[in-house]
């Protein structure tokens, strides 16, 4: 089933897609959508419910999102084309629950931004409480899978000390959804191909059949370190593509560029860039 959230910031109510494409109203069944409503949402009459008129924005498809972790370098040829060393354990950072921004919200440059970037990525929502979780059975414990832009600052990235959230986690550089799929649908996870353009121009071209470590791999290994509870969500890396290997010259985001992504099964997004501007509130889910 694919689930999502519409609505103005803050006023999101939950929704889930029918056979035909359309969102339905979940609100009378449930009060938000999270990871402890979804069980009851799985339930219900999907063509009982009524259709949502019109066209909503759609918000970050699951409410409550406690923890972002993010995988790098998770692709050979982006660790290749990044000229950073291939990952012999998955390199983990954590991206900011104020980065979190619906699928096709505008995406605010920071102030002074020069080297903006793109990442069309995998996301994993985790249902149940992973610690110490064996590779077996990883995938029993997640609730559902999204599309996620993992944008990057590369300059606040790289070039301000070590910590990669510096230019990981500024406003608007998470968007997620536009639904939350659940694993039945999905199937297995490897096998999703996946896109981004940028000006209507193909930058990015992937399948997560080749990434470095697995989602089953990287659910086990982020847990012997952190851990993972029901309704954290884990971004698993990037195929080649990315901006800042673009050859013979590197490409950065400006404002006014638009970008539009997808992964099969999970949905596209689009993405206007903009200049750098005061929120009156962030997002957050």
């Amino acid at each position: 089933m694919k689930f999502c959230r519409v609505g103005q910031p803050g006023q999101e109510k939950p929704g889930v897609i029918d056979s035909e494409g359309n969102v339905r109203d979940l609100s009378a069944i449930i009060p938000e959508l999270t990871v402890e409503t979804l069980a009851t949402a799985k339930g219900v009459d999907v063509a009982a419910l009524p259709v949502v008129e019109g066209a909503p924005r759609h918000g970050v498809p699951v409410k409550g999102i406690g923890k972002i972790v993010a995988i790098g370098l998770n692709y050979e040829d982006h660790a290749i084309e990044s000229n950073l060393p291939i990952p012999t354990e998955p390199v983990m950072f954590m991206k900011a629950l104020s980065a979190l921004n619906g699928p096709n919200d505008d995406v605010m440059l920071p102030k002074g931004s020069t080297h903006s970037d793109w990442e069309v990525e995998l996301g994993v929502v985790i249902g149940e409480t992973c610690r110490y979780v064996s590779e077996e059975e990883a995938l029993s414990k997640v609730a559902g899978y999204v599309l996620v832009n993992d944008v990057s600052e590369r300059f606040n990235q790289k070039q301000r000390g070590t910590q990669w959230s510096k230019g990981k986690g500024h406003d608007t550089f998470c968007p997620v959804g536009p639904w939350l799929v659940t694993p039945d649908e999905v199937g297995d996870p490897q096998t999703l191909d996946m896109y981004l353009n940028v000006n209507g121009t193909r930058m990015q071209t992937g399948n997560t059949k080749t990434m470095i470590f697995t989602i089953a791999q990287l659910i086990s290994y982020v847990s012997e370190y952190v851990t993972l509870q029901p309704g954290d969500l884990m971004i698993t890396g990037t195929p080649p593509g990315v901006g800042e290997g673009k050859k013979p010259e590197a490409i950065f985001l400006k404002a006014g560029d638009v970008m539009e992504l997808g992964i099969a099964k999970l949905g596209t997004q689009r993405q206007n860039v903009v200049e750098w501007r005061h929120l009156r509130n962030a997002v957050l889910g």
